[in-house]
């Protein structure tokens, strides 16, 4: 357990190592996230917010939060397929130490990285006005994590038979970027067409924006038009999905390691 453990830890923390080394991807993570916010969801508020009934500056915020947990966290395990071109994977992967913990160890160091990401949007969203209290920012904490493990998981499954990084580039904003307007992130789901219900219900970022959403307006009147499942209900469902996600993408991710 110990040699898991050291594992887990060492290899998050390299990561996360790599990630404040990086200052482009700091600048680029902290900047989309407040323009989303700021810009989308201000200009919103101010145009719509009479006839909605809701604070759209506040909904936008909850989805940008979700948004960037689980695609920093997905889109950082990109660099296992940096790593494989580099036979650096190849290294870690012969060590003494299970393939779950490896990944796992990957997941836990992009998911810090993403929590430094959400950080940025919480300060933004609090300079433009966003309602938080500390009890909410308590509750979020927790199910940000489980959020940021979903993309984690996610990221993996995509990732696991994608051969290179130029691969990654064609196929990975593909599966990301449709999510965004599937799971609400901008724009709330409780009412569409049937083509665009199934595939919102598909999309796995659906479930970690309902969940912060549903912890942010438990107890307020919006949540019954904003909010598609309990938290309870969404928590079970990530969890179901990130297990589901981590062991096939886990799998398939070692035998193309053990074919190369």
């Amino acid at each position: 357990m110990v040699t898991e453990l050291n594992a887990i830890i060492t290899i998050a923390y390299r990561d996360f190592t790599k990630f404040l080394r990086d200052r482009p991807r700091i600048l680029i993570s902290f900047v989309l996230p407040t323009m989303f916010v700021g810009i989308l969801g201000g200009s919103l508020q101010a145009n719509l917010a009479k006839n909605v009934g809701f604070n759209f500056l506040a909904f936008v915020f909850v989805g940008v939060l979700a948004q960037v947990l689980f695609q920093s966290t997905a889109s950082g395990i990109i660099s296992l397929v940096e790593d494989r071109e580099q036979d650096f994977s190849q290294a870690i992967f012969v060590a003494p130490v299970r393939r779950s913990s490896i990944i796992i160890g990957k997941i836990l160091g992009e998911g810090s990285v993403s929590f430094c990401q959400a950080a940025g949007v919480i300060i933004f969203g609090l300079i433009m006005g966003v309602p938080l209290s500390f009890w909410q920012f308590a509750r979020l904490l927790p199910a940000a994590a489980a959020v940021s493990f979903l993309g984690g998981a996610f990221g993996m499954l995509v990732l696991a038979n994608l051969g290179n990084q130029q691969r990654v580039r064609q196929i990975f904003p593909l599966v990301i970027f449709p999510q965004f307007f599937l799971a609400g992130v901008f724009n709330p789901i409780t009412h569409l067409p049937p083509v665009l219900f199934v595939l919102s219900r598909i999309a796995p970022l659906t479930y970690g924006v309902d969940f912060l959403r549903g912890i942010y307006y438990a107890g307020m009147p919006e949540a019954s038009t904003l909010v598609l499942h309990s938290p309870l209900v969404n928590l079970g469902i990530i969890t179901v999905l990130s297990g589901v996600f981590l062991a096939i993408g886990t799998a398939l991710f070692v035998r193309s390691e053990r074919n190369r």
